[in-house]
């Protein structure tokens, strides 16, 4: 039977020779590691899933289906929530609405600390995080958009467009208030290297505590399942739900050229992203949750964090936007 793998295709349309082929093969493998690694990819091929460079995002998915062999415990279960917890706010708070929309200001080692945190999450580097959401927000809900769910529909809003060649890329020209930051563009260029030592880490907290303190039923292989990939997992689907859901689901306060949508248990889940119609009507806010029943946890956590001298200058709902908002 032939092999059903793509045959690498140059730029200009010719099938490449075994030598080259598997220069693009190293190639993309080492992008696994090294984003910064280039792999010339056909154009009719750019908006296809390029599962080879998508193994293992993948493979983590298949790794959560571990704790059928490693079981469960209270300990565990507590570090995968403590986890999802602290980096949705990482996410909602920095990637979102200070990297892609400066809502707010901090100083350069909180940044720092944050994108860390971010990083940890396997839903790339700051600058590709806020270069890409700043092209949607350009974009959204066109054709160029590239997860809108009324243009490529629930499956490809939700999780396709993120493995394709095309969108594994960052455009740094969107970003170049960040890309000044040799430390982020360095998270960005390898952004497996702090997942990887979060789920090290998490392992021989496992071992430790399985040594130490037997009693709480835990051990690497345990803490590892469920501390990195099942939140990690749960966190990314999480979070990409307001691309394939809060387009589709919600009411609509606000005449948006989009199909954005405000969404209470959206909001719930992602901390204050599902009240998105607010936001895409206005991005300027560090708060989303527009009204003070609109339970924005972020915009919480960002004021306690102003109490404490972190970041400054959240910037405030502009009372005019509310005058525009459907009775």
């Amino acid at each position: 039977m032939a092999s059903s793998r793509p045959i690498p295709i140059s730029l200009s349309g010719e099938i490449e020779p075994p030598a080259v082929r598997s220069s693009w093969l190293v190639r993309t493998v080492r992008r696994w590691f090294d984003t910064g690694v280039t792999v010339e990819v056909d154009e009719s091929r750019e908006d296809r899933i390029d599962w080879l460079r998508a193994a293992p995002f993948v493979a983590m998915h298949l790794a959560c289906l571990g704790v059928i062999w490693v079981g469960v415990s209270p300990i565990a279960l507590i570090v995968a929530g403590s986890l999802y917890i602290v980096r949705m706010f990482a996410l909602t708070a920095f990637y979102h609405r200070y990297f892609s929309h400066r809502t707010f200001q901090t100083s350069r080692a909180v940044q720092f600390a944050f994108a860390l945190i971010g990083a940890s999450c396997v839903q790339r580097g700051p600058l590709w995080w806020a270069a890409h959401h700043r092209h949607h927000h350009r974009v959204t809900d066109t054709t160029a958009d590239p997860h809108s769910p009324h243009v490529h529909g629930f499956l490809w809003s939700h999780i396709g467009w993120f493995l394709t060649p095309r969108n594994f890329r960052t455009d740094l020209s969107r970003v170049p208030d960040l890309a000044k930051y040799p430390e982020l563009r360095w998270l960005d260029r390898y952004d497996i290297a702090i997942p990887v030592v979060l789920a090290v880490v998490l392992y021989a907290l496992g071992v430790l505590l399985h040594h130490v303190a037997p009693s709480l039923g835990t051990s690497g292989g345990q803490m590892l399942t469920w501390g990195f990939f099942v939140s990690t997992i749960v966190l990314f689907h999480a979070t990409v739900t307001i691309n394939s859901l809060a387009h589709r689901f919600g009411k609509r306060r606000f005449d948006t050229k989009d199909d954005s949508r405000n969404n209470v248990w959206l909001a719930l889940l992602t901390f204050g992203e599902g009240w998105h119609n607010n936001h895409h009507f206005f991005p300027g806010s560090s708060r989303q949750g527009f009204h003070w029943w609109e339970v924005d946890l972020t915009w919480y956590g960002l004021k306690l964090m102003s109490a404490l001298g972190l970041v400054r200058g959240l910037k405030p709902v502009p009372a005019w936007v509310l005058t525009r908002a459907r009775s």
